[in-house]
């Protein structure tokens, strides 16, 4: 007995749907990975097991600007406490030699009013800072005190200029204004020119400009040389457009720096789902002199693959109002989607045609978007030309006419 054939077509069943769905490209999930450079240009990087700790100790300076505060500001009240005190204890030592701590001194004291510790004590603070409230002084009688006021004002004098150098240099430090350069919150990826890019935003919040201000790119990730050794932070540099001519860029307003991915970009064998699914991190670097105080500073941050959107770009914020040139920073990390090929720049250059059609849609979509902007344009106008024509109509008031019984001429009536 032959077996009843299904009513639904074989080609139309279960099996045969399956067997023709296309299959995407499976990729191995993306590890996560941690930054290298933090959003706030912070480095994610932790010594250990640093054996010779007196390399610190050989730059004293340096060490204690890159302190946090509280332990600058104990190290500040500790140095001045404890000259004080040594200088206090060296001039009870002259009084007491000089016999001058007896309720009844035979011979004149070398620092008159100072009996106690605690007199000399507050004689170290009047002598070091410079207050002198008359009360104690130093005679002509001991060389040794003389000896001492002079070493004291020296120490004093070198004290006084480290320690204020060094708050100087915490307050007056380059990364305070790096605070007001920003950047985009994310990385976009474009065809720019016919050419796929890598585009970031950059500006500055305040008017003072930053000269000769640079920007660099970096891509870090993790590489394996042909001889099999790992290295796990490969920086390789990455050129943008403005190399070409200079490396310096004017930052008067927010700018869009490109990177060009062609041969020698590390990007150039990435495509749209290939970049989801690496663990390279790409680094921009600012660096500049501030003008008003001539430091050079340097802003930092970091694109993840999550943070680089593909067919994006960013929308423009800068608008000329009433002779003035405008910048709503509301809008400075807003981006649009475009139409983008999700094939790596490789590809684009060995297919152009695929390049060719994308632009091609786009600019069909674009002249379509501006018919059907153009079209509500009118109506609205034409919707708000008939509702004043009906205002008018309604607000004008008809005119009446009345006959004669006798057939007489019309009266017009308003």
């Amino acid at each position: 007995m032959l077996p009843r054939k299904s009513i639904i077509p074989e080609e139309f069943a279960l099996p045969g749907l399956v067997s023709r769905v296309p299959r995407k490209p499976v990729f191995r999930d993306r590890v996560n990975k941690a930054r290298f450079i933090a959003k706030s240009g912070a480095c994610n990087l932790a010594h250990k097991n640093i054996r010779e700790q007196g390399r610190f100790l050989q730059d004293v300076f340096t060490t204690l600007v890159d302190l946090k505060w509280r332990f600058t500001l104990v190290i500040f009240t500790m140095t001045f406490l404890c000259s004080w005190l040594l200088f206090a204890m060296g001039w009870w030592l002259v009084a007491f030699a000089h016999g001058d701590l007896d309720r009844k001194p035979v011979v004149e004291q070398c620092v008159t009013n100072v009996n106690s510790f605690t007199s000399a004590f507050l004689f170290s603070i009047e002598v070091q800072v410079t207050i002198g409230f008359g009360g104690r002084m130093i005679t002509e009688q001991c060389t040794a005190a003389i000896t001492m006021l002079i070493l004291q004002n020296i120490i004093g004098l070198i004290i006084n200029a480290v320690m204020l150098g060094c708050i100087f240099m915490k307050t007056a430090q380059s990364h305070r204004r790096a605070e007001t350069l920003i950047f985009s919150r994310n990385a976009v990826i474009a065809v720019r020119n016919n050419r796929l890019c890598f585009m970031i935003r950059v500006g500055d919040l305040r008017k003072s400009m930053i000269i000769n201000a640079a920007v660099r790119l970096q891509v870090v990730r993790k590489t394996t040389t042909p001889e099999g050794e790992v290295i796990p932070i490969h920086q390789i540099d990455v050129q943008t457009e403005s190399v070409v001519a200079s490396n310096s860029i004017f930052l008067l307003a927010p700018l869009i720096i490109c990177h060009v991915i062609d041969k020698d970009s590390p990007l150039y064998d990435l495509s749209a789902m290939e970049l989801q699914c690496s663990d390279l991190e790409v680094i921009v670097i600012l660096e500049g002199v501030v003008e008003t105080t001539g430091i050079t500073t340097q802003a930092r941050t970091s694109y993840v693959t999550e943070e680089i959107q593909w067919g994006h770009r960013f929308v423009p914020i800068v608008t000329e109002e009433e002779g003035v040139y405008s910048v709503d920073y509301s809008k400075f990390g807003n981006t649009v989607k475009v139409a983008t090929p999700r094939y790596s720049a490789r590809e684009l250059d060995e297919k152009p045609s695929i390049l060719i059609q994308t632009l091609q849609k786009s600019e069909l979509s674009h002249q379509n978007s501006l018919r059907k902007r153009n079209s509500m344009r009118r109506n609205n106008s034409m919707r708000k030309s008939n509702s004043m024509r009906r205002n008018n109509s309604a607000l004008s008031v008809p005119k009446v006419q009345f006959l004669t019984p006798e057939g007489g001429a019309n009266l017009p009536v308003t």
